[in-house]
């Protein structure tokens, strides 16, 4: 059975990669985040994953439209700004994604009738651009002081044709691989919060990274 098989997966690195907790192998590109960056919004985050950088904002808990209003919880919207030109399906695509994440540590409950908005600005896209929006999300949200059960964080991972694991892949490394898989997981108690796929792996291979992240 495809479950029982084992698997021998390797974690590939890249020169000048930070070591990860999974071991010298297990390793993320060099990232930083930076808060209360804008004036405008109640809470702002920048967070750089490699070359990878994303502006976020956070607006609310605020008054909503009577028409998006929910009785019993905050109305929780995403906005996904590409570095040029307009919003297209693939942002709409991040976008549900992102808000799925956030409304599973959102305790949208407190401020029922309420609109809480992030607005996501990519700076500059070298790679793993969804996990690094996830980051800037939460980062931007905590900076808001918005109320959630826990924080939550993304990872991106790609598969390359030998089986190779690459944790935090650039641009290149997400076109040469088989497949491409991003996470969300909550740092309380590590449970899967959202996940997306594209490409074609084995379920082992699906989730062998888990191991080397925890």
């Amino acid at each position: 059975m495809e479950g029982a098989m084992q698997v021998d997966t390797q974690i590939r690195t890249e020169p000048g990669a930070e070591a990860g907790p999974g071991g010298p192998g297990c390793s993320l590109r060099h990232f930083a985040c930076e808060q209360n960056l804008l004036s405008r919004p109640d809470g702002s985050a920048s967070f750089l994953q490699g070359d990878t950088s994303v502006l976020a904002g956070v607006y609310g808990p605020a008054e909503v439209k009577i028409s998006k209003e929910i009785f019993n919880k905050a109305t929780l919207e995403v906005l996904l700004r590409p570095k040029t030109g307009l919003p297209g399906v693939a942002e709409k695509s991040r976008e549900r994604l992102i808000r799925n994440t956030c409304e599973a540590v959102v305790l949208g409950a407190l401020h029922p009738r309420t609109s809480i908005t992030v607005v996501l600005q990519v700076i500059s896209d070298a790679g793993s651009l969804l996990a690094c929006c996830l980051n800037a999300a939460c980062m931007a949200l905590v900076d808001a002081g918005v109320p959630m059960r826990a924080l939550f964080c993304g990872v991106t991972c790609a598969l390359d044709a030998d089986g190779n694991l690459v944790l935090d892949p650039t641009v290149k490394q997400e076109k040469e691989a088989r497949a491409i898989l991003t996470f969300a997981l909550d740092s309380v108690e590590w449970k899967l919060l959202m996940s997306t796929t594209k490409g074609l792996y084995t379920n082992a291979e699906g989730f062998q990274w888990l191991v080397f992240w925890k």
